[in-house]
C-alpha cells in the first residue's frame, strides 16, 4: 500500500494518530481558472511577473512528488496523463487522484462571474479512462430545493458510475455562494447539509474522507465528532499569509480534521517544497505554526530566495476566521 492508504486504515482502525494526518495537494485547478491557475512565476530582477507556463507547472509537481511528502496529488485527468508518462510518481508513496467533477460555481475564467452564481453539476473527466482509482466529487449546497435535490441527483449517478468503475472518492462540499444562508449559520448548515447527504447511503458508497472549509472551531469540531467514522479535512481557501496557512492546519487539527487539501496556498508560496515541510512539521506536533512560519524564512534566507513578505509580517494571522483561537 502507499502511504494514503496506510493512513486511511489505520484511521478505519482506530488506531491512527497525529502524525496519520493527510496532506493533499490540489493542482487541479486548470479545470476552474485556466491559465491563471498556475500561479504567478516571479521574477524579483526584472520586476515583474507572469503565469507559469503549463510546462512549468508540470515541472512544480514534479518537485512535489520527489519531495514525496504529500499523501495525495490532486490533478486534472489532462496533468495526470503528463505526470504518468513521465514517471513523476515512481519511487514515490504518493497517492494520484483527479478532479472527478466540474461544477459550475469552480469555474474562474478572468472577466467571468460564474462563482456568483447558482451552481450547475458538470463533468469533465470520464471514470472509465481515468489513469487513477481515486478522485474528488464536488457539491455546493444553497438553500433552494430545486437546485439542491438536482445536485444529489448528480451525485447518485456520479456513485453508480465510480462503482461499476471500482473508483473511490472524496466529497468536497462548499459553502453557499447565493447570499441565501447567513454568514453566521453557514457552518452548521453545511454540517446539516452534509450528514443528511451521507445518511442515505451505506458505507461501501461513501466517500473515503470529506473535504470542507473551515467555518470556525464550533462548527469544524461539531462535524468531527458527531461521526468519528467519517474522515473530515478542510480546505486552503485563498493564499493568506504563511502563518494563516499553518495556523489553519493547526486549528483544524485541533477540532478533529485529519486531512487538509490545498490549493492557492501551495502554489502562491515563495517555495512549495519548503511550505510543505513547514506544514509536515505543525501536523506532526514538533513546530508550532508561528515556530514553523520562521524557520520556513529561516529556510528561504539560506536559499537565497527573497520573500513577498518580511518575516513579521508574514507571521500575522489575517484570516478573520482563525483569529479567535491564534496563540
Amino acid at each position: 500500500m502507499n502511504r494514503y492508504e496506510e493512513k486511511i486504515a489505520r484511521m478505519l482502525a482506530g488506531q491512527d494518530d497525529r502524525t496519520d494526518f493527510i496532506l493533499a495537494d490540489a493542482k487541479d485547478s486548470d479545470m476552474a481558472a485556466g491559465i491563471s491557475a498556475t500561479g504567478l512565476r516571479r521574477d524579483p530582477k526584472q520586476g515583474h511577473s507572469r503565469f507559469r507556463t503549463r510546462r512549468e507547472y508540470v515541472d512544480v509537481i514534479h518537485g512535489i512528488l520527489q519531495q514525496d511528502i504529500v499523501d495525495i496529488m490532486l490533478t486534472s485527468a489532462s496533468i495526470l496523463e503528463t505526470l504518468i508518462a513521465e514517471d513523476g510518481f515512481a519511487g514515490t508513496r504518493i497517492q494520484s487522484a483527479i478532479r472527478a467533477n466540474d461544477t459550475t460555481d469552480l469555474w474562474r475564467g478572468r472577466g467571468g462571474s460564474y462563482q456568483s452564481q447558482k451552481s450547475v453539476p458538470f463533468r469533465s473527466a470520464s471514470l472509465k479512462k481515468a489513469q487513477t482509482s481515486l478522485g474528488l466529487y464536488s457539491m455546493t449546497f444553497n438553500g433552494d430545493a430545486k437546485q439542491d435535490s438536482f445536485a444529489l441527483e448528480e451525485f447518485a449517478r456520479f456513485r453508480e458510475e465510480a462503482e461499476e468503475s471500482r473508483f473511490s472518492y472524496f466529497l468536497e462540499v462548499f459553502n453557499p455562494n447565493e447570499g441565501k444562508i447567513a454568514q453566521a449559520d453557514r457552518g452548521f448548515y453545511l454540517n446539516d447539509m452534509i450528514v443528511r447527504c451521507l445518511a442515505g447511503l451505506r458505507r461501501e458508497e461513501r466517500p473515503v474522507f470529506l473535504k470542507v472549509p473551515f467555518n470556525g472551531a464550533d462548527a469544524l469540531s461539531e462535524l468531527c465528532a458527531f461521526d468519528p467514522s467519517v474522515i473530515v479535512g478542510i480546505m486552503g481557501g485563498s493564499s493568506g499569509t504563511t502563518r494563516d496557512c499553518l495556523e489553519l492546519i493547526h486549528q483544524a487539527q485541533c477540532c478533529g480534521a485529519r486531512a487538509a487539501l490545498f490549493d492557492r496556498k501551495i502554489v502562491d508560496a515563495d517555495n512549495p517544497l519548503l511550505l510543505i515541510e513547514a506544514m509536515r512539521s505543525v501536523t506532526d506536533g514538533a513546530l508550532s505554526a508561528k515556530e514553523a512560519t520562521h524557520l520556513y524564512h529561516e529556510k528561504l534566507g539560506a536559499q537565497g530566495v527573497p520573500p513577498l513578505r518580511e518575516t513579521d509580517l508574514d507571521s500575522v494571522v489575517t484570516e478573520a476566521v482563525l483569529l479567535e483561537r491564534a496563540a
